[in-house]
């Protein structure tokens, strides 16, 4: 009877060594492919107030730029930018995916302050945050801001400032930051990072405005303006500043803005808004972003941001109180810096962060006496 048990035992455990291998000769092997245009893989979650946290895998490198003719003879940064102009999605380093207080309730944000830093400009952002880009409730509606950054340098200097963006947001809690290289030439990737957050996390902003972080900006002109329109609710097309026309890529290589033929081969932009700032409704910051899946990565982000309005056929209106190139001055006998000709403007570049914090002050001075008036809003 023993016998008779072992021989069932062993019969059995047999069978169950058998299966065990037969599961493993039957798996087929699995075949990874990463397409080289980028890996699209990406997890989602979602936080209690129905914003939306993003995590992306690292793109790869398009080694086959570089059979670009006259690749070689393109200066490195450009190069850069071809091995890699393919990437959109990069690793959230910082995020505030309840700023706008959820995707659900984004309506109550009238203006949202979209502010273009680097990592290194902490004195702008302190100042900033002080003066027109205070969070408050502004002639009855809410203003909120975010500062949208990438990383610089490396090795240690890199971990410093990374450090010093999580001190601030840890105070503040108002950064977007991604692993990506904060330059001149990555600044359209920063604005595209930006709009798929907000399709997330505020998709029913009213209204942003969307500038640099050393541009001197009247927001409280700007919420009066924003609610003079006929149509407020950020449903229809809004993208006012200062309009550019008629201009095109710069072909002289020791220019800042150089972009060669391979880059860009038509010789004209649309027209558009200059990049220092300007304001857009939500309706159409969701519509720029929704073009911008389907238009090639152009360097000068303002420029492909007007490119995204003429694919959706919409187009940019000048707004007299936005000054990207500065104040006209009258006579050089007058204080360029008089508060006077400042406090009706919409935007005015560029300032200093102690010239900035001067202005802003001086224009809510309530003993403040000007002998004329320019009304711009």
């Amino acid at each position: 009877m023993r016998n008779i048990r072992l021989f069932l035992l062993a019969g059995a455990f047999g069978l169950l060594i058998f299966h065990l291998c037969k599961g493993f000769i039957d798996l087929k092997p699995v075949h990874y492919h990463v397409n080289v245009r980028e890996d699209d893989r990406k997890i989602q979650k979602t936080t209690e107030s129905n914003s939306h946290v993003f995590t992306w895998p690292r793109c790869q490198k398009n080694e086959s730029a570089a059979n670009i003719k006259d690749f070689r003879s393109l200066p490195s940064h450009i190069k850069d930018f071809l091995y890699y102009r393919h990437c959109r999605h990069f690793p959230m380093l910082l995020d505030v995916p309840d700023k706008c207080g959820g995707a659900d309730n984004s309506a109550d944000v009238f203006l949202l302050l979209v502010i273009k830093s680097s990592p290194v400009n902490y004195d702008r952002r302190e100042v900033l945050r002080k003066t027109w880009a205070k969070e408050r409730m502004e002639n009855g509606v809410w203003i909120r801001r975010l500062f949208i950054s990438g990383t610089m340098d490396s090795g240690h200097e890199k971990e410093r400032l990374n450090k010093l963006l999580k001190l601030e947001q840890r105070e503040h809690n108002d950064i977007l930051q991604w692993d990506f290289n904060d330059s001149f030439f990555n600044l359209t990737l920063k604005q595209i990072l930006f709009l798929e957050w907000m399709e997330g996390n505020c998709p029913k902003a009213r209204f942003l405005l969307n500038g640099d972080d050393d541009v001197f900006a009247n927001t409280g002109n700007m919420v009066q303006y924003l609610q003079s329109l006929k149509d407020n609710d950020k449903s229809k097309h809004l993208f006012t500043g200062y309009v550019l026309r008629n201009t095109g890529p710069i072909r002289w290589s020791g220019s800042k803005y150089f972009i060669p033929v391979q880059v860009q081969e038509s010789d004209l932009y649309p027209p558009y808004c200059g990049g220092g700032g300007f304001l857009l409704s939500g309706h159409t910051a969701l519509v720029i972003f929704n073009m911008s899946k389907s238009i090639t990565i152009l360097p000068i982000d303002d420029a492909y941001l007007g490119m995204c309005l003429a694919k959706a056929g919409l187009s940019a209106t000048s707004h007299m109180g936005v000054k990207i190139g500065g104040l006209h001055i009258p006579s050089n006998n007058l204080d360029r810096y008089d508060p006077c000709f400042y406090k009706d403007v919409l935007l005015v570049h560029r300032f200093l962060p102690a010239q900035m914090y001067f202005m802003w002050q001086a224009i809510h001075d309530p003993s403040l006496k000007c002998v004329f008036e320019h009304k711009t809003i």
